[in-house]
């Protein structure tokens, strides 16, 4: 367990920057440029290592499920975040994104037919008033032109919770190495398509160090060691302890923002993260079960038994 934290930790300062990156790299690259850009780069992180280690891969794969997976957690999510802080602060994002549990939770339940405890449905309603309380109860916001913000920042939530659990019931037998390498290849090729549709490249300005910084950031450190880091705490812990890495991240976002970005930290802000907070983690709390001692009577009775 001590690895898995450490992991969590180094996640959330990873992922923790990948906001301000994404800020840095918006008028240059666009939403799917900046997906295509961090997919390539994690990609050629990868690709030698994997096939450095080609002959121990069995390659009978759940193809359909990679690719899936590589949809909805480095394709749309990964998308959806950018977009989200054309609008948002990126301090605002990250405290969205640790919705997560939250979502992951609720499609286990509706989808894969987990059981949820009275406490984690409480979490879930509590989570809910938080972004109420991001949002200043302005729900009007997510149903007309203000969508592009907070409702955007929520559907890549939900993405990364429905691949959550598509990884932990479909791929839990593929290797962390292998599920990162193809998903991301997966988000390359949306990257690519999306930028063919929407705006390309400014290939001029990716010359600037600032922005070569952030595309290595992003790309090596944020996609290719981050979502290493991610599948590897999936499978060794749970989807559920993988997405309260979100618990973290807008700490660390918080203070990368302020610091690199000049994001103010506003009271809303501050009360949203903890209330949401408070959902989270009872959401995302597993009921302990109690183990039942026997009496001295059983006890005795078992070993009447074994002596006969």
């Amino acid at each position: 367990m001590v690895r898995l934290y450490a992991a969590l930790i180094g996640l959330s300062l990873i992922w923790g920057l990948s906001f301000v990156f994404m800020k840095w790299l918006l008028p240059v690259a666009g939403v799917w440029g900046i997906v295509f850009l961090r997919c390539l780069a994690g990609v050629a992180v990868l690709l030698p290592v994997l096939w450095w280690k080609r002959s121990e891969i069995n390659w009978k794969l759940p193809w359909k499920a990679l690719i899936i997976v590589g949809i909805f957690n480095c394709g749309l999510a990964w998308a959806l975040i950018p977009l989200s802080e054309t609008a948002i602060n990126s301090n605002t994002a990250s405290i969205l994104n640790a919705t997560t549990p939250i979502w992951t939770g609720l499609i286990g339940f509706i989808i894969f037919s987990f059981v949820l405890t009275a406490r984690q449905w409480m979490g879930i309603l509590i989570g809910f008033f938080g972004i109420l309380v991001l949002m200043d109860f302005q729900v009007g916001e997510l149903f007309g032109t203000e969508f592009i913000g907070i409702g955007t920042m929520l559907l890549a939530s939900i993405c990364y919770g429905f691949a959550g659990q598509l990884t932990k019931r479909f791929l839990s037998d593929t290797g962390v190495l292998v599920i990162t390498t193809f998903t991301l290849l997966t988000g390359a090729v949306n990257g690519l398509a999306g930028m063919l549709f929407t705006e390309p490249i400014q290939i001029e300005k990716i010359i600037d160090p600032l922005v070569i910084f952030a595309i290595v950031g992003l790309g090596c450190f944020g996609s290719g060691l981050g979502q290493l880091i991610y599948f590897y705490i999936n499978k060794k812990g749970s989807p559920e302890l993988a997405s309260s890495v979100t618990y973290l991240i807008p700490g660390t976002a918080m203070v990368w923002g302020y610091v690199l970005l000049g994001e103010s930290i506003t009271p809303n802000v501050i009360l949203g993260l903890l209330i949401i907070f408070a959902g989270v983690y009872l959401s995302s709390r597993k009921q302990k079960t109690k183990r039942v001692k026997p009496d001295a009577s059983s006890q005795g009775a078992g070993r009447i038994k074994q002596a006969k």
